[in-house]
């Protein structure tokens, strides 16, 4: 029976995942209107500095990475509530 159970967070994380992904995208977009000047600096754009374009991109990753953890310690938790099993 707990395997039936595991099996069904698969689409669950996935969510999660998708929601996740979608919530780092916004905090990250508030987080550099207040430290960058004006939008994300993209890095195919040679006219910005290279300075910025790295700084937002170490921004951006440490924002995905605390919120995917996160997410992902969050859905496990609450599947581990519901259900009684881990899903490992």
């Amino acid at each position: 029976m707990a395997d039936a159970r595991v099996i069904f967070y698969k689409p669950l994380a996935l969510a999660a995942s998708v929601g996740g992904g979608l919530l780092a995208g916004a905090v990250f977009n508030q987080v550099w209107k207040r430290i960058g000047s004006g939008e994300k600096p993209e890095p195919q754009d040679l006219s910005q500095k290279t300075r910025d374009v790295l700084v937002a991109a170490a921004v951006q990753g440490l924002i995905f990475g605390i919120v995917k953890a996160g997410v992902d310690r969050a859905t496990a938790s609450g599947f581990k509530k519901v259900t009684h099993v881990s899903p490992e």
